[in-house]
Order: C-alpha cells, then structure tokens, then sequence
C-alpha cells in the first residue's frame, strides 16, 4: 500500500479545493470590477445582510482574524466602497456604511457570485451536496471538541 504524505490526504484536497474555489472568484470578480478582492465583497455582502454586525462577528464569519478584517475594512473605505460614521451611544465605536459605489458593486457581482457556485458544484447532485456538507460539518466538529 503506498503511505500517504501529507499532500495526499482529504484535508490537503479541501485546502486546495478552497484555494481553487478562491482564485476562480478573484478572477470573475475582477471582470466586473477591477478593484476588489474577495475578502472585500464577503464584509459587503454581510454588511448588506446585517448592518449591526460587528468586526468581531465579521472576522468570525469570514475567516480572518481581527487585524485582517480592520486592514480589508481600512483599504474599502479608502477605495470608498464604506464610510465610517461614529455610534451616537458610544463614541469609540464607529458604524460601517455602504456607500453607493459599494451597493453598485453588489448589484454588479451579485451575478458573478451565483456563476461562481454554480461553476463550482457542477455536476454535484443535491443529494451529493447535503452529503459533503454533512462530512465537513463533522470534520469541524471533531477538530473543534479536540
């Protein structure tokens, strides 16, 4: 029987599925609209659904640790996709807004997010889906009660 390396595991195949996944997003978006990532559209896109969140539930959300989700948050409202406006209940915290160019760009790539999926899960039976997405979630549990 010939021994697995660590490259030819289930584990390495997800991280290079998401990789793939990651670098066929980045590029669609960047058909549409040159100057965002995909960690960028994710905030927009959790923005857009729950504009109370907070970096922290952000950070957790998208995988990414508080320091990364300040410097993606830092480079839009450069790029003027979010404006900070101050909480009127506590001045150290700030509320991120949307700006229209940040909505525009949602209605532009929210197209390209459907095309990513489904170029993704080509080929994938519903019942194909459900199941993986039954073994991940126990993957994760096991790594997280460990």
């Amino acid at each position: 029987m010939k021994q697995k390396t660590p490259t030819r595991t289930v584990l390495y195949t997800i991280e290079q599925t998401i990789k793939e996944y990651r670098k066929i997003c980045q590029k669609n978006i960047q058909k549409i609209v040159d100057d965002i990532t995909v960690d960028q559209c994710l905030v927009l896109i959790i923005l857009n659904d729950n504009v109370t969140i907070s970096q922290i539930e952000m950070a957790k959300l998208i995988f990414k640790d508080n320091a990364s989700v300040t410097r993606i948050i830092e480079l839009m409202v450069k790029k003027d996709y979010l404006t900070r406006e101050t909480n009127e209940l506590d001045k150290r915290k700030s509320k991120l807004v949307i700006t229209e160019k940040g909505q525009k760009t949602i209605v532009l790539l929210t197209p390209v997010f459907k095309l990513n999926r489904n170029t993704a899960l080509d080929g994938l039976s519903t019942d194909e889906i459900e199941f993986l997405d039954k073994i991940l979630h126990k993957i994760i549990s096991n790594c997280k009660t460990s």
